[in-house]
């Protein structure tokens, strides 16, 4: 079905641990005009508000691919929430039969797993740790590790760890007293990060159960972020603060995420993901 007829645009709207987003059906149509008014479309006061737009596209590679666009208009790799949301529409749609299948996204086919509790499981591969694939410069070949990071006379320990996107994963006593939006949107541009960078904050509550808020890049403050909390597990492990896997509580929910240490060992993250509403936009 083409989702956009007559100036009309039908749309989804999935909320994922607060982590929401607007669902676009583009088996059969051009995006394009969407993606030009995606600002506009995420805006929450006039427009449908999101996180980002989601489309569902047709794919050579895999069951299906997924294609998302942040609320500042910018392509993103991937969203760990997202293609949670994703798996659970496609399928409510009829596009996919099977409770497990793949996506092809901006970071590479993942596997998500539609469980029999509602929640959907996920294989978000393996972790780019080497600071080149990160990409993160200043710091050499090899781990960015609790390395030290001054920025606008702030010095932080950070730990950087791709899931197809960036992240800058910093580990704190007390999370409470971090202020999101003036470090973040530092940090996010900061000159070591040449794509830009999520930024994420963790303090370890007790044995493999974080807290962690985060700043998106290109969205800002959110709920939730599911590669971000990937990433920030894979950095808990990695510093020594969590073994092989963790609860981590965001603003939005909680999402499980399991991680065995390897370089050549895949994440895996699961969580839930609701149907808020569904209507009619007009282009």
């Amino acid at each position: 079905m083409n989702d956009m007829q007559e100036g009309f645009m039908h749309f989804t709207k999935w909320q994922a641990c607060g982590n929401d987003f607007v669902f676009v059906n583009a088996m059969t149509m051009d995006i394009r005009p969407v993606v030009k008014k995606c600002v506009s479309i995420c805006n929450r006061n006039f427009g449908i508000g999101a996180d980002g737009i989601i489309f569902v596209l047709p794919s050579e590679k895999a069951t299906l691919q997924m294609r998302i666009f942040n609320s500042d208009g910018s392509e993103a790799e991937m969203c760990g929430n997202g293609i949670r949301a994703f798996a659970k529409w496609a399928h409510e749609l009829g596009l996919v039969s099977k409770h497990h299948f793949s996506v092809e996204t901006g970071a590479g086919i993942l596997f998500p797993e539609l469980l029999p509790d509602g929640k959907v499981r996920v294989d978000m591969g393996v972790p780019h740790l080497n600071s080149s694939e990160i990409p993160v410069t200043g710091f050499g070949d090899g781990m960015v590790v609790n390395r030290k990071l001054t920025n606008d006379l702030h010095t932080y320990r950070i730990t950087c760890v791709s899931m197809g996107n960036p992240h800058c994963v910093i580990f704190t006593d007390d999370i409470d007293r971090i202020s999101l939006e003036e470090i973040g949107s530092r940090l996010e541009a900061d000159a070591h990060f040449p794509r830009k960078t999520n930024v994420e904050f963790a303090q370890l509550l007790k044995k493999n159960l974080l807290r962690m808020r985060v700043w998106e890049r290109g969205t800002g403050v959110t709920m939730a972020c599911g590669t971000g909390t990937c990433a920030t597990v894979v950095a808990a492990i990695l510093n020594g603060l969590v073994e092989g896997e963790a609860e981590v509580i965001l603003d939005g929910g909680n999402l499980h995420i399991s991680w065995e240490g390897d370089s050549s060992a895949h994440v895996f993250m699961t969580g839930p993901a609701e149907k808020v509403f569904e209507g009619e936009y007009i282009i």
